[in-house]
């Protein structure tokens, strides 16, 4: 079983302030569904001296009933992995009977397809259950603290770019238009992030496509078959945004050479 827990070299807890409180004081609430009894014992015991309220579940449905139908909860800890009803299963009903519940997904399965899957469908973070708790502790905050809202346009730090509508942040590798998450794969990402960084500059399909498999990797047919791949990329870029808002036309292209953002 993964420890979620982070101490310093002394054996002391490093301090964690602030993430289980809301803005008003109270504690956050905070359901995990999980169906390894002894992870949802272990995570729930070191929330709970953080200072969180948790609910545990070990089964998708009875998670379901109760945030139906019992008191609300500030963010959904759920697992992938769950027999009768995985997590993937238990997000998208909860979305089609109105629960807008922030989902964090805590699992092994790292691959993009993952993380793309529950992306689409609602969550709005994808966590591996390695990390430790710190790093949860943090998304949760983040989250649950409602603060992928807009910020100061004026604004833009080491780990959050903000032009115009959209938002990036870099410590959850997530975009957000409009407040609204957009649902990018992490290459996905890092190609958002590289044409943001150079508003109405001109971003080169081999630049992009370097974050893709590493300088210089060749794909596709011929010397310059990886610019369809880019293409495929910037396509899919274009569409998610466009599920958030039909009138997005911020990624343009410049002929033969590759794309740029204009704000």
């Amino acid at each position: 079983m993964t420890d979620l827990d982070e101490t310093s070299n002394d054996g002391s807890r490093y301090p964690i302030q602030g993430e289980a409180l809301k803005n008003n004081g109270q504690r956050r609430r905070v359901a995990l569904v999980d169906d390894d009894i002894d992870f949802v014992e272990t995570l729930a015991t070191n929330l709970k001296e953080e200072g969180f309220d948790v609910q545990p579940f070990t089964d998708g449905r009875t998670a379901i009933a109760a945030l139906i139908g019992g008191e609300p909860v500030d963010v959904v800890l759920l697992d992938w992995r769950m027999p009768g009803m995985n997590g993937l299963e238990v997000l998208r009903e909860l979305r089609q009977c109105g629960v807008a519940t922030p989902v964090i997904f805590l699992t092994m399965l790292c691959d993009d397809i993952y993380e793309e899957a529950a992306l689409t469908s609602g969550a709005l973070d994808f966590v591996d259950k390695s990390r430790r708790l710190p790093i949860l502790l943090k998304r949760i905050e983040r989250i649950g603290a409602g603060q992928t809202q807009a910020l100061d346009p004026a604004q833009q730090e080491n780990d959050q770019i903000r032009l115009g509508a959209l938002e990036l942040r870099f410590d959850i590798s997530r975009a957000f238009w409009n407040g609204q998450p957009v649902g990018l794969t992490l290459t996905e990402f890092r190609m958002l992030a590289l044409l943001a960084r150079k508003p109405n500059e001109d971003v080169s399909f081999r630049e992009l496509y370097d974050l893709v498999h590493g300088k210089d990797f060749l794909a596709g047919a011929g010397a310059h078959g990886y610019q369809a791949n880019c293409r495929t990329f910037i396509k899919r870029i274009r569409m998610k945004f466009r599920a958030v808002d039909p009138n997005f036309e911020h990624i343009r292209n410049y002929a033969r050479f590759g794309y740029r953002w204009v704000p």
